[in-house]
């Protein structure tokens, strides 16, 4: 159970980030769209993601900041709420649980978050299960769509089995990724499809 315990905390810091099951198979993006590298060092849980979106970056912004609404699209989370808001500043309480095999665990943290809207999400964990948790995300706009880039430093306040729990982590961060990926192309789908209005 400490391995699952541990993977949760993880998964609950990249939603925290801006992280966050919705959306149709139709939408979920390949494996290979997402660059996905985990590193544990000693007590140390790094990891980097990378994906590309056929979404403006207002819409995948959209997305990666509803924290109001990431239990409609994002699996285990049973509760997110943005406590306080001011300028770009928020504070943002999560819970829920996370499954994998025979392993689950539970989940609930705070964090304070620093917003540059369509470009930088910078994460710092206030309270919570970990003794560290700090993430940035970046998000650029290219041809035809917008790059993200999401760097995470974690350490847990449990012992980290460096094989399975290394490969747990990358399972379920690629799962997060796939439902925020999905939901950022059902809500360009839906928009696209909307009648413009022409003038007289």
């Amino acid at each position: 159970m400490r391995c699952s315990r541990f993977t949760s905390t993880v998964l609950c810091s990249l939603a925290l980030a801006g992280v966050f099951v919705c959306g149709t198979l139709a939408y979920a993006a390949p494996d290979d769209d997402i660059k996905l590298k985990v590193e544990v060092r000693g007590s140390e849980v790094m990891a980097d993601v990378e994906f590309f979106v056929h979404a403006t970056p207002q819409e995948t912004w959209a997305v990666l900041t509803d924290y109001d609404h990431a239990t409609e699209f994002i699996s285990g989370l049973e509760r997110s709420a943005i406590l306080v808001r001011s300028d770009n500043m928020l504070m943002v309480s999560q819970k829920g649980r996370v499954d994998y095999g025979p392993f689950f665990a539970t989940f609930e943290t705070i964090a304070e978050l620093q917003l540059t809207p369509y470009e930088t999400i910078r994460s710092r964990m206030i309270s919570g299960n970990m003794k560290k948790n700090q993430s940035t995300t970046l998000i650029s706009q290219e041809a035809g769509g917008t790059r993200v880039v999401h760097h995470l430093e974690s350490i847990p306040d449990v012992w980290i089995p460096p094989l399975i729990g290394r490969i747990l982590i990358a399972h379920e961060v690629r799962n997060r990724f796939r439902q925020l990926i999905a939901e950022i192309l059902r809500r360009h789908a839906a928009q696209a499809s909307m009648p413009r209005s022409h003038p007289d």
